[in-house]
């Protein structure tokens, strides 16, 4: 799953000199959590909601509004937002665009082409919109869980006998964490499936299960 599929393209800007006020501001009128920083027309930052937040009086201040909208339009974008910059290429996957946001604790990564031209940003609202999707659960509503051998065929013996009941598969997912050696964990959506408990008692028989739920959305 490429970035570019899922990355937000309409982008909001704030110069780094602007205040934090008018960043606040900008924010609530376009309702968003995060905004790009500007320096002549080159990213050099980002700034989130929660960042502003922070750095607002809290409502147990002395201070009257009119020294707190005073304060705040002292403050610029520039001294609140982040000292480094993260960011990722259009052609980058989702996963890592994630995996970047994990490890980092940010939750958003403007995008980037590779002559450092803005292209978009992703947050974690899109990473999550792009695993709803990938998982299936909005067409398929049987979730099934496995541990399979790892050697080939093993997961086509359990699709096989999913389509024996009828059932058409949403979506198929592996992993190996927490997997012991020579195994995997096989993660399955399907649809349309005909006596799931017999289904269900059948793999049994031959699979160690993980789970097996039925459950959309909504």
């Amino acid at each position: 799953m490429p970035v570019q599929d899922y990355m937000t393209k309409d982008l909001i800007t704030v110069d780094e000199g602007a205040s934090i006020l008018k960043a606040s501001k900008l924010m609530k009128q376009n309702n968003i959590s995060h905004l790009l920083v500007m320096r002549k027309g080159r990213l050099v930052g980002t700034i989130s909601d929660r960042q502003l937040k922070e750095a607002t009086p809290s409502k147990a201040t002395t201070l009257d509004i009119h020294e707190m909208y005073y304060l705040l339009d002292q403050v610029t974008v520039k001294s609140l937002m982040a000292k480094k910059l993260y960011t990722i290429t259009p052609e980058a996957t989702v996963e890592k665009a994630a995996a970047i946001m994990l490890q980092q604790n940010i939750s958003a990564l403007p995008v980037v082409d590779e002559n450092g031209a803005l292209q978009g940003i992703i947050a974690k609202g899109d990473i999550f919109r792009a695993f709803v999707s990938i998982s299936g659960i909005n067409q398929a509503p049987m979730a099934l869980g496995l541990l399979l051998k790892d050697e080939p065929g093993s997961i086509k013996e359990v699709t096989d006998v999913i389509k024996a009941y009828g059932g058409q598969l949403g979506s198929i997912l592996t992993g190996y964490e927490g997997a012991p050696d020579g195994f995997r964990k096989v993660f399955i959506r399907a649809r349309q499936v005909k006596e799931e408990p017999a289904l269900l008692k059948e793999l049994e028989s031959k699979h160690k299960i993980l789970y097996f739920i039925h459950e959309s959305p909504d």
